[in-house]
């Protein structure tokens, strides 16, 4: 079992060779070189206390404007992919209930991510696939001024599924994998 640290290590390797080194996100590059990510890993099997993270890593973000985008890790739950879409949900929904949409938003990646539609075995898959369950916070502020300086960005997810499935299956999953050796 991974240590706290090493789970950051390994994400933030996963992060910068694969979301910045695939260009799948072409604005995560500037807040990692301005170390402005937080990340949080929290090992609790339960539920509840899970949401509680995900409550204080959005009062994190309300009190730290210097950081730009949190990923909440959880290397010991969720592992089934339907169960981590019922976190999504859950987490949407707390947004909602707290007065954050409109304010944050939540992306998801997970080790065993699957697009609708998409075979298991769609290197395209890759894009969302993490080296472990996480959800990431982003302020909409943020997103929508990167938006405006970018040119098609709604090419972004075709882009990226065409650049994966160029690559392959096998090229995406040793990269995604490779991750996890430190």
């Amino acid at each position: 079992m991974a240590t706290t640290q090493q789970v950051i290590d390994q994400t933030r390797k996963w992060i910068i060779d694969v979301v910045v080194g695939c260009n799948f996100c072409p604005f995560a590059a500037n807040p990692m070189k301005q170390q402005r990510v937080h990340f949080q890993v929290e090992t609790s099997s339960s539920s509840t206390v899970c949401m509680d993270s995900l409550l204080q890593e959005l009062k994190r973000l309300d009190d730290d404007i210097d950081i730009e985008t949190t990923f909440l890790i959880f290397p010991d739950k969720f592992k089934s992919f339907d169960d981590y879409l019922r976190l999504v949900t859950k987490a949407e929904k707390l947004l909602k209930k707290h007065g954050y949409e409109g304010i944050y938003q939540v992306a998801s990646f997970h080790p065993l991510y699957a697009f609708a539609n998409s075979p298991v075995n769609d290197a395209a898959n890759y894009t969302n696939r993490s080296v472990y369950p996480m959800l990431h916070l982003l302020r909409e502020e943020s997103i929508d001024r990167a938006l405006e300086h970018y040119e098609d960005p709604e090419k972004i997810p075709e882009r990226n599924i065409n650049f994966a499935r160029e690559k392959g299956l096998t090229y995406m999953r040793m990269l995604r994998e490779a991750c996890l050796k430190i």
